[in-house]
């Protein structure tokens, strides 16, 4: 079933691509045009300027035409295409008649065939033909009335039968009249089926309408026609008949500058309609689809297929690609300037692709880093693509600058390559700081202040680039040539390269300010106190050789805390406000601390059965003598008990990567 749902697919595909070809001719063709040159010259009494008007008709049916033939279905499709095959082989049937008597004519030999070799060549080659064809056409037509499409053999009978060549002419001429008749017959029994083929659609298609709506009509024939891989096959088929034209009229080879001019000029060539450009934005979509799931695939294996969510992107750079056609009236120009411009527009979609590569490997780098996994393979794998996307870029912008005449178009596509230079240089960094921390065996003290350090200043240079852009931008809209699109453009990079990047840097300052300033205002507990809490940090599930005291009576680490409150600004554990204090507040350094079993302050009873304590879940009879339930599942009294109840999998070395990747990944800690 599986072999037979792809077979419909590809016919699906397939049978519609010459329907999109004839489109295609008939936009290149300019009736208008042909007849103006007609009229022109001194042949004004042509015929075919006579015709003008049924010549434009014409070409008026022919979109239409094409246009049903795009949207048939599958099943009438296919039986149109079998119908077209049976006539082309009584078509070629009536070739293979014509020349055996043609053939005969020349010989003059009337005498039995089976007398002259020769004769009895052609007789041999001509039945084996015509039996060929009469056997597909019923086989096509799935009819066993054979003699229906026997009309040809009737010269090749009159020949076994020593009838003169003469008569033998018109015997031919007699059997191509009898097969048009029978054509004629079949399409006037079957000339109201167009028509009740249209009203079925019609009635089908309002009454989608009228339940589902336009849109849903629109999503229904995109999903059964499957336009853009319709569109992709027809550019593609486009594109091998150009490279095959100009490759079978060459006799000598081609230099490797001459062919990457064939290739841009045969590209260039290939998008010179609506449709063929629509073909190639489809093409670019499925080729940076296909360059990112591959990304993916070098990165993860087959892991990254398994549990993945269907990858939208590839689309971005067709509508990049299409956005940037029409504005600059790509298929309006001649074919030399359409391949320069070709050229800028696709160094700014590799651009984007190159971007979205990155989107794919920051995280998987990130978290390579933060984890434990020591294959040197995956490890390779991962820095080996960073420093590609780290290089191919600087070395594209290098490129750029000295082959084209810097413009606005072309600074944006150097600004987006360094910047992608610059997020890789940024996730190198913090990948190293974590190796550097793993190998060190212990963690580094103000680890997210150097990360958040290493993120500002690449997210600074960011910003620098993308003012750097407007400025250029507004610059030269001011001073050189406006249109419509490129303000229009440079709004829209103002707003989500310059504000939002500022809003957002400032953002994340201030929560890092506010971090800073609460956890500088807690009590730091002193030695005693920490002997007598004698338990571990709820946040990293390390020991504590130094800690702050929250307002509820808690204890982390400053740092494990700090990075808490870059999320939110509650207890880890109780989820009450963290507000700035005195030193002298309720939790003084003078202050006991709780047990590690006692409530905070403010909450002396007990809770009730499968209520919640200090963020755990409690058990007990419901007589007071609740007990917080430990990670390992375990009822604990003492902090000392608690400490010791964790197993040795819930080790450090197994909760330090959670907040390694916390901070990496957490989008509130970049600027």
């Amino acid at each position: 079933m599986a072999v037979k749902d792809r077979v419909e697919a590809v016919l699906n595909v397939g049978l519609r691509v010459p329907s999109i070809m004839l489109l295609d001719v008939l936009y290149r063709w300019d009736v208008s045009s042909f007849f103006q040159k007609i009229q022109r010259s001194s042949l004004s009494n042509n015929p075919l300027f006579q015709y003008k008007y049924l010549a434009l008709y014409l070409h008026y049916v022919g979109y239409i035409l094409s246009l049903v033939l795009l949207t048939l279905p599958r099943q009438h499709l296919v039986k149109l295409y079998l119908y077209v095959l049976t006539a082309l082989l009584l078509f070629a049937g009536h070739q293979v008649s014509r020349d055996y008597v043609r053939s005969e004519l020349e010989s003059g030999f009337e005498g039995p065939v089976y007398l002259e070799p020769l004769s009895m060549n052609r007789f041999t080659t001509a039945l084996i033909g015509q039996l060929v064809v009469c056997t597909l056409c019923s086989c096509v037509m799935q009819t066993k009335r054979i003699w229906l499409f026997s009309a040809h053999l009737l010269p090749l009978v009159a020949r076994l039968c020593l009838v003169p060549l003469e008569t033998i002419v018109f015997i031919n001429k007699f059997s191509m009249i009898f097969t048009g008749l029978e054509v004629m017959y079949f399409l006037a029994s079957n000339l109201l089926v167009p028509y009740n083929l249209a009203k079925t659609a019609y009635r089908e298609l309002a009454q989608v309408v009228e339940v589902y709506g336009l849109l849903a009509l629109g999503m229904s024939l995109w999903n059964q026609l499957v336009l853009p891989v319709l569109f992709m096959c027809f550019w593609l088929l486009l594109f091998a008949l150009q490279i095959y034209s100009y490759f079978s009229t060459r006799d000598q080879p081609t230099s490797r500058e001459r062919l990457l001019f064939l290739f841009l000029t045969s590209i260039a060539e290939c998008c010179s309609t609506p449709y063929s450009l629509l073909g190639l934005v489809f093409t670019v979509s499925f080729i940076a689809l296909g360059v990112l799931t591959l990304c993916k695939f070098y990165l993860q294996g087959y892991r990254a297929f398994m549990n993945d969510n269907t990858m939208h992107r590839g689309m971005t750079e067709g509508i990049t690609l299409l956005i940037l056609a029409v504005q600059t009236g790509l298929i309006e120009l001649q074919v030399i300037h359409r391949a320069f411009l070709l050229s800028i527009i696709l160094f700014i979609v590799v651009a984007s692709i190159l971007q979205s590569m990155l989107e794919i490997a920051d995280p998987i780098v990130l978290a390579l880093g933060a984890s434990r996994d020591k294959s040197l393979w995956k490890h390779f794998r991962a820095v080996s693509l960073c420093l590609f996307l780290l290089i191919f870029p600087a070395y594209m912008a290098y490129m750029i600058c000295q082959f084209f005449h810097m413009d606005f178009w072309l600074l944006i596509i150097i600004s987006s390559s360094i910047l992608t230079s610059l997020q890789v240089l940024g996730t190198l960094l913090i990948y190293v700081l974590f190796m550097v921390e793993e190998f060190r065996k212990a963690p580094v003290e103000n680890m997210d202040e150097v990360i958040y350090y290493v993120n500002g200043t690449y997210r600074l240079l960011e910003f620098l680039v993308a003012v750097c852009v407007v400025c250029y931008g507004v610059s030269e809209t001011v001073f050189g040539e406006w249109s419509v699109m490129g303000s229009t453009i440079i709004l829209v990079h103002s707003y989500y390269n310059v504000w939002l990047r500022a809003q957002l840097g400032w953002q994340s300052f201030l929560l890092r300010r506010d971090a800073v300033n609460k956890i500088k205002s807690l009590p730091t507990a002193s030695n005693a106190q920490l002997e007598q809490y004698n338990d571990i940090c709820a946040i990293c599930y390390q020991d504590m050789n130094s800690a702050v005291i929250t307002p509820c009576s808690h204890f982390f680490h400053a740092g494990c805390l700090k990075k808490w409150l870059y999320v939110q600004e509650t207890c880890p554990l109780c989820h009450s406000q963290l507000k700035s204090q005195s030193p002298t507040g309720p939790a003084g350094p003078n202050q006991d601390p709780p047990a590690a079993n006692q409530s905070p302050a403010g909450q002396d009873e007990a809770p009730a059965d499968g209520e919640e304590k200090d963020g755990a879940p409690v058990v007990g009879n419901g007589e007071g003598d609740g007990r917080t339930v430990t990670p390992a599942g375990e009822a604990s009294g003492k902090g000392n008990d608690y400490h010791r109840s964790v197993p040795p999998e819930w080790s450090s070395s197994q909760f330090d990567p959670v907040c390694k990747q916390l901070l990496a990944l957490h989008p509130v800690f970049e600027m």
